[in-house]
């Protein structure tokens, strides 16, 4: 226990420390919506903060605008989702809106508590796609995501301006690059002749590979596949620990899960199922080969917290990344290279990039000696590749729990 510990105290050192940057960014906001880091008072100035800043009063709703530069290594780790749990948390939650830099250099982010209430996160992400942001100023876009946060319709917004991905657009005589008569085109105008080109060959499923392939020839943009990027501070620790860190800080939910599951009180039936969960994450902590199977433990532990909850609807977690911790919405998504469509767990990260045509962040194992997507292991050799954590587990008490106590766990080590 004593790595956990000792990768804990990091955390909550970096975090909640007298003088971290989550505590300094919380208490200038008690005074002001609108933080700016000094390094980027040029491109939101002072008299640009201050049209934010009333903008927002004009709302009336609990708006907060966080313009930090993110960087790999960073406190935030380099995530928006990081920096904005952080705020949040040190902020003493309750119902919010955090409006952030986003993953990409002309990109913004918005995450909301609860989620989805104002469709936050759709109205920070179309402006990406408005043809009339494009090479706007930071304050501008921070602005056009303000009025459309407003008004209470980003879904709307984002559906819109994302109608043109994938599909070819008609050549105008109005303009060299398929601009309509009225001025306006899809995402597509605008946008670079590779952006294009992909979209008319993969069409609207561009998930893995295209979009890999389009982030690597965009030199300007940052690597989005960095392990261990925990957007949830109840994973934090883990996303800070290496192998031996993360067992550690496995180990430790394993112990708390079987102390509570022992002084629940209540349904003894709902005891038995979180006990399952607390002895079958205790079968896989002790045999596992490495983060594919300490990811295992953490989606068995959610599985009993799950049934101490009573929360029978209640999400496993990420299918892409189970480190990046519980999911918020079940997504449709189809494997590159694959007809089946299937219906995945997704946490708002892996969600945004899904809906924003993006790669999203996915764990990896290893076959025949190089790195893969966990869940393109055979599932005859991988219990997770099998059941995605708990996203494609079946119903009629199907269960992480029940697999690996059948044998499924073992079978697929040996």
């Amino acid at each position: 226990m004593a790595a956990a510990a000792a990768a804990t105290g990091r955390v909550g050192q970096a975090v909640h420390g007298p003088t971290s940057p989550g505590r300094k960014i919380a208490e200038a906001l008690r005074g002001s919506p609108v933080y700016v880091d000094p390094s980027l008072a040029t491109a939101v100035d002072a008299s640009q903060k201050r049209e934010l800043v009333a903008q927002i009063k004009e709302t009336k709703l609990p708006i907060r605008v966080v313009l930090v530069p993110l960087v790999e290594g960073d406190s935030w780790g380099g995530k928006p989702e990081q920096l904005a749990e952080v705020v949040h948390d040190r902020m003493g939650g309750g119902p919010s809106i955090l409006i952030t830099l986003g993953d990409l250099p002309d990109d913004i982010s918005a995450h909301e508590w609860p989620e989805g209430a104002h469709q936050a996160m759709h109205a920070a992400a179309a402006v990406f796609f408005q043809d009339d942001m494009k090479g706007a100023g930071l304050a501008k876009r921070v602005s056009r995501a303000i009025g459309i946060i407003k008004a209470g319709n980003g879904d709307k917004v984002y559906k819109e301006v994302t109608a043109g991905l994938g599909k070819p657009k008609p050549t105008q005589s109005g303009g060299a690059d398929g601009a309509g008569k009225d001025g306006s085109s899809g995402v597509g105008s605008g946008r670079s002749p590779l952006v294009r080109l992909l979209s008319l060959v993969v069409g609207p499923v561009l998930l893995l590979a295209a979009a890999g392939l389009l982030l690597r020839r965009r030199s300007r943009l940052r690597d989005l596949t960095t392990p261990f990027a925990l957007p949830r501070s109840v994973f934090a620790a883990a996303r800070q620990a290496d192998e031996a860190g993360l067992r550690d800080r496995a180990t430790e939910e394993v112990v708390r899960l079987g102390e509570e599951a022992r002084a629940a009180q209540g349904d003894p039936a709902v005891v038995e199922r979180a006990l399952d969960a607390y002895a079958a994450a205790g079968t896989v902590l002790d045999r596992a080969r490495g983060a594919v199977d300490l990811a295992g433990v953490f989606a068995l532990v959610a599985e009993g917290r799950a049934a101490l909850s009573k929360a029978p609807a209640a999400l496993p977690l990420c299918f892409f990344h189970p480190l990046h911790g519980p999911a918020v919405r079940r997504i449709p998504w189809r494997p590159l290279g694959r007809r089946e469509q299937l219906r995945v767990a997704a946490c708002e990260t892996c969600l945004r990039a899904v809906r924003t045509r993006r790669a999203p962040e996915v764990l990896t194992d290893r076959r025949d000696g190089r790195p893969v997507p966990y869940f393109e292991i055979p599932t005859e050799d991988s219990i997770w590749a099998a059941t995605g954590y708990g996203s494609l587990l079946g119903g009629d008490g199907d269960s992480l729990a029940a697999r690996v106590q059948r044998g499924d766990f073992t079978r697929t080590l040996g």
